[in-house]
């Protein structure tokens, strides 16, 4: 089984979930695997939002939408992203690059996945949820 369906088991919508890590530690490409294993895109579909801010892929079980806040800077910006409307469909995975930076972000998040750079190609994962 891939990362990404390993990781996509655990998700259960409605979910906002922080992903965390360094410049190229492998968030977008987790969203990657995580859309591909939901069936809401294939993994080619999958860009980083990293200057439209918010991507969203529609499947038939899941609502995914892959937000990037790296190149904000205040609550103010994320206020108007309508976060919490992304959050309130009952199938809403909604996956934040970033969204340590903000507090109004993290209150929401009923988890996160922290990434890590290894050797090569190998990367650590520690996934934390709140029941």
């Amino acid at each position: 089984m891939e990362l990404g369906e390993r990781i996509a088991e655990m998700l259960r919508p409605p979910l906002v979930v922080v992903l965390r890590g360094e410049v190229g530690a492998g968030k977008t490409t987790l969203v990657k695997g995580i859309a591909a294993a939901l069936g809401a895109a294939a993994e080619d579909e999958v860009t980083s939002p990293t200057f439209t801010i918010v991507h969203e892929y529609v499947g038939t079980k899941v609502r995914l939408f892959h937000l990037d806040l790296y190149r904000l800077e205040t609550e103010e910006q994320i206020a108007v992203l309508g976060l919490e409307e992304m959050a309130g469909y009952d199938n809403s995975l909604v996956l934040v690059e970033w969204g340590e930076r903000f507090e109004s972000v993290v209150k929401m998040a009923g988890g996160e996945i922290y990434m890590e750079h290894g050797e090569g190609d190998d990367r650590g994962l520690i996934v934390r949820l709140r029941n």
